[in-house]
């Protein structure tokens, strides 16, 4: 065993030296691949070693004691025998290495993240060259001309088609139009179609995007997916029948797709026209001609930036502004830019490469330009583009890569959350190990680097940070080939395939089967895999499949992924033998059933679970190694909750069936960083059980977010005790926790950048909550507001408060009040009062919030009889708003709501 790690340890460093290289010749490319095998089976053989002689059985009897033996005597020779043929075949693959010296291939210089740094931060101009690109892209003239095209008077249904090369940004100029327009129509929705779409899923997705008539009996459970296509269809066409709608079809493939699609577009009757839109997006044009029934004019030809656009968005991203750059860069500049062909994703792609160089050298830029095709500009080709993209990959740290490939495990057009993608790199042990640091900070580097280096796109913010991203389809295009190229991922789009073999010349490590719901050939596929899958390491499910992988004949799986719809329950059972399983993750529509006892699963560090029913096996609090336990809401806190003392996420758990001891026992989980206790109703709690949650919570010193939902009263105010909590805290939301007034430990929270509270009154801590140098977002329910006294936001407070939320059932607009330059950076105003005690004023001072963009006013009310009152409401607090709106600053939106 000694020996095999040693070896290991040699052939990782030989793999990463030759992953510099630039071109590999047969020789040297073939030799590679068959270390890269070896080393993969001698890590299993290691693991084999630890799984048979690791001990663990001390309590055993000794009948069965002695028949392990045994056992195990035949498994010492198994193993042992296999250490020799792999030991022999290492000093075989070295003496191989000699003979055609394959040494002499020159790596390139290394390109090394800056591990130096304990954080990377996403450039903060990321996000804001997407915005760039969607207004370069979606300009005054493309954008007027597709929106007078949906907007005019035709009251049948049109469809507007969107072509052009991938890159082009159709995807970005149909939502900028279609986020214009939307606010037109009754039903709206903007849904992406993959290349080999499973149209059941598609439709029945289609479908909950539109609000189900009172009177319509529509299946709304998981036997939807059961029904045949012209059901669901008939569905769609009742629920948007006498509805004026907006549909966009994003990336449509072929004509079969669209036909099945259009069908529940169908206008039945003139009086069913009420002037809907469909915009498609595509890369066809005959997939274009066809959507928009042969009318030439309803196609839009999206055509590449110009060269001063190009050059705008080049120079923003790499050096922050259009006009900040060496002169010396000039005219190598213009060559890339040309190189680019006017598409924002080849430039963006390109320039975040350059501006991911800690130092600009001519020679790195002249080497970029050199490694550009000539003819893409001219000729745009699929090949074209994956070459500009791989000078990305090529240039990608040695340590990002394969968390890079990783990515190809997700489906196209997928939101992938970044905790999952962390915690998946972790189990599989894609991340470097670094003295002293910790991995998951490290893990999170690597995403931002990603990030940075525009080979994924955020995509959802909570809290402020980025907490989920999506791939491109033309970079997962590239990240699916170099899998391939390294045997790193397999796909499989059908279980018949999944049980059948190959012909694969090396087996499979990692499968991502993304299957569309198959019936009986599920059930008969399910149970067998070709031995060629027997080494997989991480298994990923995605669909509405029924198909379940026999996952016992997977002993070395790391990480399991399912995202399923199918209608049966999900037996887990299985899991108790996967020895070696460090993430499990399952997000099913249905019940899920897991083994009765998990112990055994000593390395697993995430369980995150998502499902209808859900009972937690009572040994998961012997688990040593479990970091993120995540489960559906509500659900009861695991007896002995103390003894998790690994905890670093504790995510779902409810408090109203919680024993008073687990509640104490949560102050025993010192190490925990996100702690959320939600409630599915209202939760009332004893005060004994208020006083234990305030007293654990003030002992988890190194929180860094904090939510508890539900709704109870602490009228003892046992909140405001605590003695200098949550030193690290960024996100508190304790909009659940009724208090008597802003505990006082709040305002000194200087990392505090989300806040969220229930207060029973306004208090003096107001002024010192507006001292808080992080605090970008403000949420506060009043149960009471003051009659005589306004709440004054005095000059110089909340310097970078972006969004200010007041709601109360009592009238917040006559109590509020903003004195010049206050709240200096407010972009989003939210006010939410009910519908009797609005006095018709608005708050003081409005003019004064001089960034305000948002104005959202919430008017509640409890029955129908009252809409005609609330309507007239809403339509005074419109007009005030508009105003000072008007007065304030230009271009801004104001919301009203009942």
């Amino acid at each position: 065993a000694s020996f095999l790690e040693k070896e290991l340890s040699a052939m990782n460093f030989a793999l990463e030296k030759m992953e510099l290289m630039d071109e590999l010749d047969p020789v040297a490319r073939d030799w590679r691949d068959h270390v890269r095998e070896m080393s993969y089976d001698m890590d299993n053989c290691i693991d084999d070693f630890v799984r048979q002689f690791g001990g663990g059985h001390a309590k055993v009897g000794f009948i069965k004691k002695t028949a392990r033996r045994l056992k195990m005597l035949g498994e010492r020779h198994r193993i042992s025998d296999r250490m020799e043929e792999l030991k022999a075949l290492a000093l075989e693959a070295n003496e191989r290495r000699l003979r055609y010296n394959i040494d002499e291939c020159n790596p390139n210089s290394s390109y090394e993240c800056n591990h130096n740094s304990s954080f990377v931060a996403i450039d903060p101009r990321m996000s804001a060259i997407y915005i760039e690109a969607a207004g370069l892209v979606g300009t005054d003239g493309p954008r007027k001309e597709l929106v007078s095209l949906l907007t005019d008077t035709e009251k049948k249904l049109k469809v507007v088609s969107i072509v052009g090369f991938g890159g082009l940004g159709k995807t970005t100029l149909a939502k900028r139009v279609y986020d214009e327009i939307r606010e037109q129509f009754d039903c709206t929705a903007f849904v992406p179609v993959s290349q080999k779409p499973n149209m059941t899923e598609f439709m029945t997705g289609l479908l909950h995007r539109f609000p189900k008539p009172p009177k319509l009996e529509i299946d709304e459970s998981s036997q939807a997916q059961a029904r045949g296509m012209q059901d669901i269809i008939d569905d769609i066409i009742k629920r948007l029948k006498k509805k004026r709608y907006l549909i966009v079809i994003d990336d449509l493939w072929d004509q079969s797709t669209w036909n099945t699609i259009s069908r529940a577009f169908r206008e039945e009757f003139p009086e069913d026209a009420k002037g809907s839109r469909v915009i498609v997006t595509t890369r066809v044009e005959g997939v274009a001609y066809g959507a928009c029934y042969s009318r030439p004019e309803c196609i839009y030809r999206m055509k590449p930036l110009g060269e001063q656009d190009s050059k705008r968005l080049f120079f923003r991203r790499v050096y922050g502004s259009e006009d900040d750059h060496p002169s010396r860069f000039e005219e190598i500049s213009a060559e890339i830019l040309k190189k680019c062909g006017g598409l924002p994703l080849a430039i963006i792609t390109i320039a975040s490469l350059l501006a991911s160089r800690p130092q600009r050298i001519r020679d790195e830029w002249e080497s970029i330009r050199n490694s550009l095709g000539t003819q893409f500009a001219v000729n745009p080709t699929l090949d074209g583009m994956r070459s500009i993209l791989n000078l990305s990959y090529i240039h990608l740290p040695l340590q990002l890569r394969a968390s890079f490939l990783h990515l190809g495990f997700y489906p196209a057009d997928c939101e992938i959350e970044r905790d999952d993608l962390v915690r998946q790199w972790l189990a599989e042990g894609l991340v470097n190990k670094l003295h002293g640091r910790d991995m998951e900070v490290v893990a999170n580097n690597y995403f931002n680097e990603l990030v940075n280096r525009s080979l994924i796109q955020p995509d959802r913010t909570k809290c402020g940070e980025l907490v989920s991203c999506r791939v491109h389809d033309m970079m997962l295009d590239l990240i699916l080939s170099k899998c391939e190229e390294h045997n790193f991922l397999r796909v499989e789009c059908n279980s018949e395939d999944m049980a059948r073999e190959h012909g694969w010349k090396y087996k499979v490590h990692r499968i991502s089967m993304n299957f569309s719901g198959g019936g009986a050939a599920d059930e008969t596929a399910s149970g067998t895999i070709p031995s060629s899958m027997s080494h997989v390491r991480s298994v990923a499910h995605f669909g509405g499949s029924t198909y379940m992988p026999p996952l016992l004949h997977f002993k070395y799986l790391r990480v399991i992924l399912f995202k399923i719809s199918g209608e049966k329950t999900t037996d887990l059972t299985a899991i108790s033998q996967l020895f070696q399983l460090k993430y499990l993750k399952v997000s099913v529509t249905q019940r899920i059933k897991l083994p009765t006892e998990i112990q055994g699963l000593v390395h697993l560090e995430t369980l995150d679970l998502y499902c209808y029913q859900l009972k937690i096996p009572s040994d998961i609090v012997r688990l040593p190694c479990l970091s993120n336990l995540i489960v559906p809401k509500g659900t009861k806190l695991p007896k002995g909750i103390r003894n998790m003392k690994s905890l670093r996420t504790l995510d779902g758990f409810g408090l109203r069936w919680s024993l008073l001891e687990d509640i104490e026992g949560l102050g025993e989980l010192t190490n925990l960083k996100c702690l959320n206790l939600v409630e599915g109703d209202v939760d009332i709690l004893t005060t004994s059980e208020v006083v234990a949650l305030a007293s654990s919570i003030g002992m988890l010193h190194d929180l860094i977010y904090l939510c508890i939902h539900g709704t109870f009263f602490d009228t003892g105010d046992h909140l405001s005790s605590l003695s200098g909590p949550f030193r690290h805290i960024k996100v508190l939301k304790l909009c659940g926790w009724v208090m008597p007034g802003v505990p006082k430990w709040i305002c000194g929270l200087e990392c505090l950048s989300w806040l969220e509270l229930n207060i029973m009154t306004c208090t003096d801590e107001f002024h010192a909550l507006g001292e808080l140098p992080s605090l970008v977002h403000l949420s506060l329910w009043l149960d009471s507001i003051p009659e005589d006294s306004a709440v004054i936001f005095s000059t110089g407070l909340y310097p970078v408060l972006e969004t200010f939320r007041c709601l109360s059932k009592y009238d917040v607009t006559a109590c509020l009040a903003f004195e010049a330059g206050a709240m200096p950076k407010l972009r989003r105003l939210g006010l939410q009062f009910h519908k009797d005690q609005w006095g018709g004023a608005t708050p003081v001072g409005l003019e004064h919030l001089l960034s305000l963009e948002n104005i959202s006013v919430d008017i509640t009310c409890c029955s129908l009889e009252v809409e005609d009152k609330a309507a007239s409401v809403v339509g005074y607090m419109y007009r005030a708003s508009w105003w000072f709106c008007q007065r304030a600053i230009e271009k801004r939106r104001c919301i009203v709501s009942s």
